[in-house]
Protein backbone atom coordinates (compact mmCIF):
# COMPACT_ATOMS: atom_id res chain seq x y z
CA UNK A 1 0.00 0.00 0.00
CA UNK A 2 1.28 3.34 -0.65
CA UNK A 3 0.40 6.34 2.67
CA UNK A 4 0.74 9.61 2.14
CA UNK A 5 4.19 9.52 3.85
CA UNK A 6 6.79 6.81 2.98
CA UNK A 7 7.93 6.47 6.35
CA UNK A 8 4.83 4.54 7.12
CA UNK A 9 4.61 0.48 7.49
CA UNK A 10 2.69 -2.41 7.46
CA UNK A 11 3.84 -4.80 10.08
CA UNK A 12 2.46 -8.59 9.53
CA UNK A 13 3.63 -10.88 12.67
CA UNK A 14 3.01 -13.84 11.19
CA UNK A 15 4.59 -12.85 7.74
CA UNK A 16 1.45 -13.39 5.60
CA UNK A 17 1.71 -10.90 2.35
CA UNK A 18 0.11 -7.94 3.18
CA UNK A 19 -2.42 -8.57 0.85
CA UNK A 20 -4.07 -11.38 2.46
CA UNK A 21 -3.04 -9.96 5.89
CA UNK A 22 -5.51 -6.80 5.58
CA UNK A 23 -7.66 -8.67 2.96
CA UNK A 24 -8.58 -11.43 5.92
CA UNK A 25 -9.50 -8.51 8.35
CA UNK A 26 -12.73 -8.87 10.26
CA UNK A 27 -12.06 -6.18 13.09
CA UNK A 28 -10.28 -2.83 12.64
CA UNK A 29 -9.39 -0.32 14.89
CA UNK A 30 -8.13 2.73 14.20
CA UNK A 31 -6.33 4.90 17.02
CA UNK A 32 -4.50 8.04 17.31
CA UNK A 33 -1.13 6.74 19.58
CA UNK A 34 0.77 3.65 20.57
CA UNK A 35 -0.58 1.90 23.00
CA UNK A 36 -3.89 3.26 22.18
CA UNK A 37 -5.17 -0.08 20.50
CA UNK A 38 -3.92 -2.41 23.76
CA UNK A 39 -6.00 0.16 26.12
CA UNK A 40 -9.10 0.24 24.22
CA UNK A 41 -9.76 -2.70 22.39
CA UNK A 42 -9.02 -5.19 24.33
CA UNK A 43 -12.27 -6.93 23.43
CA UNK A 44 -12.23 -7.56 19.46
CA UNK A 45 -8.41 -8.16 20.11
CA UNK A 46 -9.64 -11.43 22.62
CA UNK A 47 -12.36 -11.90 20.30
CA UNK A 48 -10.10 -12.18 17.52
CA UNK A 49 -7.22 -13.90 19.08
CA UNK A 50 -6.53 -17.68 18.46
CA UNK A 51 -9.52 -17.54 15.61
CA UNK A 52 -9.14 -18.66 12.01
CA UNK A 53 -11.65 -16.80 11.08
CA UNK A 54 -11.72 -13.51 12.52
CA UNK A 55 -8.61 -11.17 12.43
CA UNK A 56 -7.90 -8.46 14.40
CA UNK A 57 -5.82 -5.18 12.52
CA UNK A 58 -4.40 -1.83 14.07
CA UNK A 59 -3.42 1.27 12.77
CA UNK A 60 -1.92 3.97 14.96
CA UNK A 61 -1.89 7.37 13.26
CA UNK A 62 0.62 9.38 14.76
CA UNK A 63 4.46 8.93 14.86
CA UNK A 64 5.23 8.78 18.66
CA UNK A 65 7.65 11.62 18.35
CA UNK A 66 5.81 14.03 21.10
CA UNK A 67 5.54 11.32 23.84
CA UNK A 68 6.28 11.92 27.22
CA UNK A 69 9.61 10.43 28.44
CA UNK A 70 11.35 9.81 31.74
CA UNK A 71 14.03 6.97 33.42
CA UNK A 72 16.22 5.82 30.57
CA UNK A 73 14.07 7.28 28.09
CA UNK A 74 14.22 10.93 28.99
CA UNK A 75 17.41 11.70 27.59
CA UNK A 76 16.10 10.33 23.79
CA UNK A 77 15.09 12.55 21.09
CA UNK A 78 12.15 12.87 19.30
CA UNK A 79 13.32 10.44 16.46
CA UNK A 80 14.95 8.41 18.86
CA UNK A 81 11.60 8.50 20.82
CA UNK A 82 9.30 7.46 17.64
CA UNK A 83 11.77 4.33 17.19
CA UNK A 84 11.21 3.38 20.77
CA UNK A 85 7.19 3.85 20.65
CA UNK A 86 7.13 1.78 16.99
CA UNK A 87 8.99 -0.92 18.42
CA UNK A 88 7.03 -1.16 21.00
CA UNK A 89 4.08 -1.31 18.40
CA UNK A 90 5.20 -4.20 16.67
CA UNK A 91 5.68 -6.33 19.97
CA UNK A 92 2.11 -5.57 21.07
CA UNK A 93 1.09 -6.38 17.51
CA UNK A 94 3.16 -9.82 17.83
CA UNK A 95 1.88 -10.65 21.37
CA UNK A 96 -1.91 -10.51 20.05
CA UNK A 97 -1.44 -11.83 17.29
CA UNK A 98 -2.44 -8.96 15.16
CA UNK A 99 -3.10 -9.45 11.40
CA UNK A 100 -1.36 -6.52 10.39
CA UNK A 101 -0.35 -3.68 12.20
CA UNK A 102 -0.19 -0.04 10.29
CA UNK A 103 1.69 2.89 11.17
CA UNK A 104 0.67 5.91 9.50
CA UNK A 105 3.65 7.81 11.26
CA UNK A 106 2.02 11.27 10.89
CA UNK A 107 2.63 14.44 12.86
CA UNK A 108 -0.30 15.10 15.31
CA UNK A 109 -1.14 18.92 14.03
CA UNK A 110 -1.69 17.49 10.40
CA UNK A 111 -4.18 14.81 11.68
CA UNK A 112 -5.62 17.91 13.88
CA UNK A 113 -5.86 19.98 10.99
CA UNK A 114 -9.23 19.35 9.24
CA UNK A 115 -8.01 21.14 6.06
CA UNK A 116 -5.53 18.56 5.50
CA UNK A 117 -6.83 15.50 3.60
CA UNK A 118 -3.73 13.18 4.30
CA UNK A 119 -5.35 10.97 6.94
CA UNK A 120 -8.86 10.75 5.84
CA UNK A 121 -6.77 9.52 2.47
CA UNK A 122 -4.95 6.87 4.41
CA UNK A 123 -8.04 5.82 6.24
CA UNK A 124 -9.78 5.55 3.09
CA UNK A 125 -7.32 3.24 1.11
CA UNK A 126 -7.17 1.38 4.30
CA UNK A 127 -10.93 0.65 4.47
CA UNK A 128 -10.96 -0.81 0.81
CA UNK A 129 -7.82 -2.95 1.49
CA UNK A 130 -9.08 -4.45 4.77
CA UNK A 131 -12.98 -4.18 3.99
CA UNK A 132 -13.62 -4.91 8.00
CA UNK A 133 -16.97 -5.48 9.64
CA UNK A 134 -16.08 -4.07 12.44
CA UNK A 135 -14.40 -0.71 13.07
CA UNK A 136 -13.35 0.71 16.43
CA UNK A 137 -11.96 4.36 17.22
CA UNK A 138 -11.93 6.61 19.65
CA UNK A 139 -15.34 8.21 20.68
CA UNK A 140 -16.42 12.02 20.14
CA UNK A 141 -16.76 12.66 24.05
CA UNK A 142 -12.82 12.13 24.56
CA UNK A 143 -11.02 15.17 26.15
CA UNK A 144 -7.81 14.51 24.04
CA UNK A 145 -7.51 16.62 21.11
CA UNK A 146 -5.89 14.30 18.94
CA UNK A 147 -8.38 11.62 19.61
CA UNK A 148 -11.09 13.79 18.63
CA UNK A 149 -9.29 14.81 15.32
CA UNK A 150 -8.81 10.95 14.56
CA UNK A 151 -12.38 9.62 14.86
CA UNK A 152 -13.44 12.71 12.74
CA UNK A 153 -11.44 11.94 9.87
CA UNK A 154 -12.67 8.28 10.40
CA UNK A 155 -16.12 9.22 10.01
CA UNK A 156 -15.21 11.35 6.96
CA UNK A 157 -13.20 8.49 5.62
CA UNK A 158 -16.38 5.98 6.28
CA UNK A 159 -18.78 8.53 4.66
CA UNK A 160 -16.58 8.80 1.59
CA UNK A 161 -17.29 4.71 0.62
CA UNK A 162 -19.75 3.32 -1.25
CA UNK A 163 -22.58 2.01 1.31
CA UNK A 164 -21.61 -1.35 -0.10
CA UNK A 165 -18.01 -0.78 0.96
CA UNK A 166 -18.63 0.69 4.43
CA UNK A 167 -18.11 -1.73 7.81
CA UNK A 168 -21.59 -3.03 9.69
CA UNK A 169 -20.80 -1.33 12.51
CA UNK A 170 -18.37 1.64 13.99
CA UNK A 171 -17.79 1.76 17.52
CA UNK A 172 -15.94 4.59 19.90
CA UNK A 173 -14.04 3.34 22.46
CA UNK A 174 -12.84 4.96 25.99
CA UNK A 175 -9.40 6.38 26.71
CA UNK A 176 -9.16 9.75 28.00
CA UNK A 177 -12.31 9.87 29.84
CA UNK A 178 -14.06 6.96 31.01
CA UNK A 179 -17.86 6.65 29.24
CA UNK A 180 -19.77 4.99 32.62
CA UNK A 181 -21.86 8.35 32.81
CA UNK A 182 -23.89 7.35 29.82
CA UNK A 183 -27.01 5.61 30.61
CA UNK A 184 -26.98 1.84 30.50
CA UNK A 185 -29.16 1.30 27.53
CA UNK A 186 -26.75 3.52 25.36
CA UNK A 187 -23.52 1.83 26.34
CA UNK A 188 -21.71 -0.74 24.14
CA UNK A 189 -20.72 -3.34 26.79
CA UNK A 190 -17.60 -5.01 25.71
CA UNK A 191 -16.63 -8.07 27.69
CA UNK A 192 -12.73 -8.53 29.15
CA UNK A 193 -12.70 -11.30 31.06
CA UNK A 194 -10.72 -13.24 29.53
CA UNK A 195 -7.11 -14.14 29.24
CA UNK A 196 -6.26 -11.14 31.91
CA UNK A 197 -2.95 -12.30 31.26
CA UNK A 198 -2.82 -11.42 27.47
CA UNK A 199 -4.62 -7.68 27.92
CA UNK A 200 -1.53 -7.33 30.80
CA UNK A 201 1.15 -8.59 28.33
CA UNK A 202 -0.20 -6.26 25.83
CA UNK A 203 -0.18 -3.22 28.31
CA UNK A 204 3.35 -4.02 29.23
CA UNK A 205 5.29 -4.16 26.38
CA UNK A 206 4.70 -0.08 27.10
CA UNK A 207 7.60 0.46 28.72
CA UNK A 208 8.66 3.86 27.63
CA UNK A 209 5.40 4.99 28.71
CA UNK A 210 4.83 2.90 31.96
CA UNK A 211 8.88 3.48 33.41
CA UNK A 212 8.01 7.10 32.07
CA UNK A 213 5.13 8.03 34.92
CA UNK A 214 2.12 6.90 33.45
CA UNK A 215 0.70 3.21 34.48
CA UNK A 216 -1.65 2.74 31.76
CA UNK A 217 -1.39 -0.77 32.65
CA UNK A 218 -2.48 -1.01 35.94
CA UNK A 219 -5.05 2.11 35.10
CA UNK A 220 -6.67 0.53 32.61
CA UNK A 221 -7.23 -2.95 33.79
CA UNK A 222 -8.29 -1.19 37.05
CA UNK A 223 -10.68 0.70 34.99
CA UNK A 224 -11.95 -2.52 33.65
CA UNK A 225 -12.85 -4.14 36.86
CA UNK A 226 -14.07 -1.44 38.19
CA UNK A 227 -16.99 -0.82 35.16
CA UNK A 228 -17.70 -4.64 35.94
CA UNK A 229 -18.57 -4.02 39.59
CA UNK A 230 -19.83 -1.19 39.05
CA UNK A 231 -22.41 -1.79 36.36
CA UNK A 232 -24.72 -3.07 38.36
CA UNK A 233 -25.92 -2.08 41.53
CA UNK A 234 -28.43 -4.64 42.67
CA UNK A 235 -26.89 -7.90 41.15
CA UNK A 236 -23.63 -9.75 41.45
CA UNK A 237 -20.52 -9.16 38.63
CA UNK A 238 -21.60 -10.81 35.57
CA UNK A 239 -18.26 -10.41 34.44
CA UNK A 240 -14.12 -10.16 35.76
CA UNK A 241 -13.63 -7.09 33.25
CA UNK A 242 -15.91 -4.67 31.28
CA UNK A 243 -15.39 -1.77 28.31
CA UNK A 244 -17.76 0.52 27.54
CA UNK A 245 -18.18 2.05 23.87
CA UNK A 246 -20.32 4.21 22.08
CA UNK A 247 -22.28 3.16 19.31
CA UNK A 248 -21.48 5.43 16.13
CA UNK A 249 -22.77 3.69 12.91
CA UNK A 250 -25.99 6.14 12.75
CA UNK A 251 -22.59 8.65 11.83
CA UNK A 252 -21.45 6.78 8.98
CA UNK A 253 -25.47 5.39 8.10
CA UNK A 254 -26.43 8.96 7.72
CA UNK A 255 -23.80 11.28 6.05
CA UNK A 256 -26.18 14.54 7.34
CA UNK A 257 -26.01 13.82 11.07
CA UNK A 258 -23.10 16.14 12.82
CA UNK A 259 -20.82 14.21 15.29
CA UNK A 260 -21.75 17.62 17.83
CA UNK A 261 -25.51 16.99 17.47
CA UNK A 262 -24.74 12.90 18.17
CA UNK A 263 -23.06 13.09 21.14
CA UNK A 264 -25.48 15.69 22.45
CA UNK A 265 -28.27 12.94 22.41
CA UNK A 266 -26.28 10.71 24.86
CA UNK A 267 -25.26 14.01 26.98
CA UNK A 268 -29.11 14.44 27.34
CA UNK A 269 -30.41 11.10 27.97
CA UNK A 270 -27.77 11.56 30.63
CA UNK A 271 -28.71 14.45 31.94
CA UNK A 272 -32.36 13.49 31.76
CA UNK A 273 -31.88 10.27 33.67
CA UNK A 274 -30.09 12.62 36.77
CA UNK A 275 -32.46 14.55 36.94
CA UNK A 276 -35.62 12.06 36.91
CA UNK A 277 -33.78 10.08 39.61
CA UNK A 278 -33.58 13.09 41.64
CA UNK A 279 -37.47 14.02 41.39
CA UNK A 280 -38.55 10.72 42.09
CA UNK A 281 -36.38 10.98 45.30
CA UNK A 282 -37.57 14.31 46.68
Amino acid sequence: MKFSLNTAEVFIPDGASEERALARTTHLCIAAHQDDIEIMAAQPILECFQQAEQWFTGVVVTDGRGSPRDSVYKDYTDDEMRAVRFHEQRKAAYVGEFSAQIMLDLPSATVKDPSRQETVDDFVHILRATKPQYVYTHNFADKHDTHVAVVSRVVEAIRRLDQAERPERLVGCEVWRSLDWMIDPDKVLMNTSAHENLQFALLGVFDSQIVGGKRYDLASMGRRRANATYFESHGVDETHGLSYAMDMTPLIADRSLAPAVFVQEFIHRFAQDVDIRIRQMN
